[in-house]
Parts: structure tokens; C-alpha cells; sequence
């Protein structure tokens, strides 16, 4: 079994995960990962009277543990970005999964249930505003995955070449990757009322998802390219910011994950809607009657 050095796995004081500040015992089997640190209070809302275990927040890393309908659940904020969900599902696997006192692996390893609950915007005409739309497969344009050994094993490659061929994609930027999400959690969270579809979980929130501002675009058509390519009778329905760490981690550690996000804009007509809080009320509560 692995033995983890202080200077790898930082352990505070008392006992918690460094950036979460979460000891072991508060992580429960099915996690909700949420954006937002305030959204984590929403989704606690929902939860049983009597049944919150901890409530502790570091940075934007906000935890709650309790029970829906009898289900332990913990949900905690990553924050914006991929570079934030590579710390958390670090951290969640070594609460999991290392023993905190003598910092080696444990020889029985827990699996965790892992959806990300988020907004995003929709890349094709025939998405609406306010669909709820599972990623089936998540594109990394964050370069995350490739730090980590035996990428390719995890990845759809035929599924990247073939993006990053007909996308023209800017040759600097870190390739993409693709990664599937569980298929078991998928049928769960989605059944027969939920978009399913190919994310893109872009590295940025302006140029990376083709907006443009005052700094012009290394390719400048680059959505109405991602908007038309298919692969395998397959379609890139959205952009979000996160779900590609979160899948392929999980992959990698022996997890199930995925993401389901609301469709908050629409890129293909350039369309919004920033009244969007009760729709993911909405969502959330789907998400607990079915994790």
C-alpha cells in the first residue's frame, strides 16, 4: 500500500483535508458538487429536519453532510473551474480512501457517487432555455487529465482527433481530451425526461467558449465549427467549466461521476435568461430523489 508524505497529502491540525477542511467521517457515499458556494445552502434546504452532520467552509469550498429522504449526502462548492475540481476530487478520494492517521492507502476502497449539479449554455438550435442536459461525454479543454499517468486509457481518441482536426483547434492550447461519464449514473440521474449530450468544459469562460470581447480569438469561428461537428452520430450540445476533471478523475480513481447542467444560455441565438434560480431548484430536487 502507498505511504503519503506530509508534503503530499496535507493534513491541518485537526485532522481535515487541507483546502475543504473536511475530516473523513463528514463524506458521505453520494456527493453533489455544486459551482457556487451559496447554491450548497439551497441544496442543504432540501435535506431532512434535524439530519445536518457538519456545515465547515474554507475559500470557496463550502460542505454540508445530512440526509434527503433518508440518503446520506454530502454536497460541497468546487468554485469556477477545472484547476478548483482537481483540488476537490483529490481531496474527496483521500477522505475517502486514505487513512488519515497513518497516511496509507486503505486496502478496501470506497466508491462515491459523484454529480455535479450546474448551469450552462446550449450550442445547438433545438436546445431550450431551461433544458436540463446530462453530459454523456465531457471535453477537456483545460489540459488537467494529461498530468496525470495513463490518460489515453480514459479518453475517446478517435473522438479527439477528430475534434481537434475539423475545429482547426489553435496548435499552443493543450489538446483536448474526452472522457466518458458512468454510464450506470447516467440512466439513474437522467432516466427518460433529461437531454443527454457531449460538454464542453472550457478553461475559460470568454475566449475559451468563443466570446469576444476587446482581444480577438485565435480561431474565430470556432463555435459555429464545434456547432456543426459530429462524431459517431454524436453532437456537442453545451459548454460548462468543470465537468471534464470531475469525469475523468473519477475514472482514473475508481469513482462514478457525471454532470447535469441547466441550460441557462443559448449560444447558437444568442440568448439568456438570468432569472434561472428556480429552474435549478428544480433540478437539484430531481437530483436527490434520484442519487
Amino acid at each position: 500500500m502507498k505511504t503519503f508524505p506530509a508534503s503530499q497529502l496535507i493534513i491541518n491540525a485537526d485532522g481535515s483535508a487541507f483546502h475543504l477542511h473536511l475530516k473523513p467521517e463528514f463524506l458521505a457515499d453520494k456527493v453533489i458538487l455544486v459551482g457556487d458556494q451559496d447554491r450548497v445552502n439551497m441544496v442543504a434546504s432540501f435535506f431532512d429536519e434535524g439530519s445536518i452532520e457538519c456545515d465547515v467552509q474554507s475559500r470557496e469550498f463550502h460542505t454540508i453532510t445530512g440526509k434527503f429522504q433518508g440518503k446520506r449526502i454530502s454536497c460541497i462548492s468546487t468554485g469556477i473551474g477545472t484547476d478548483n475540481c482537481d483540488i476537490v476530487m483529490n481531496e474527496i478520494d483521500a477522505l475517502a480512501n486514505i487513512d488519515f492517521a497513518t497516511r496509507t492507502e486503505k486496502a478496501e476502497k470506497r466508491v462515491l457517487d459523484i454529480v455535479r449539479i450546474g448551469t450552462c449554455g446550449g450550442m445547438q438550435e433545438d436546445i431550450p432555455l431551461g433544458t436540463f442536459l446530462v453530459s454523456q461525454k465531457s471535453i477537456g479543454f483545460d489540459g488537467v487529465l494529461a498530468f496525470y499517468h495513463d490518460r489515453d486509457k480514459i479518453a475517446d481518441l478517435g473522438f479527439e482527433k477528430a475534434f481537434v482536426d475539423f475545429v482547426g483547434y489553435p496548435k499552443k492550447a493543450a489538446v483536448p481530451y474526452v472522457v466518458a461519464a458512468n454510464p450506470e449514473l447516467v440512466d439513474r440521474i437522467a432516466k427518460d425526461d433529461m437531454m443527454r449530450g457531449c460538454t464542453i468544459a472550457a478553461n475559460g469562460f470568454y475566449g475559451p467558449q468563443g466570446r469576444v470581447l476587446r482581444v480577438d480569438l485565435a480561431v474565430p469561428d470556432i463555435n459555429e465549427k464545434i456547432t456543426a461537428f459530429r462524431y459517431e452520430g454524436q453532437r456537442i450540445t453545451n459548454y460548462e467549466m468543470e465537468g471534464s476533471c470531475i469525469a475523468g478523475l473519477a475514472l482514473h480513481m475508481g469513482h462514478r461521476a457525471m454532470t447535469v447542467c441547466c441550460v441557462i444560455a443559448q449560444r447558437k441565438i444568442e440568448a439568456a435568461n438570468t432569472d434561472y434560480k428556480p429552474r435549478i431548484k428544480e433540478l437539484v430536487k430531481t437530483v436527490l430523489e434520484r442519487i
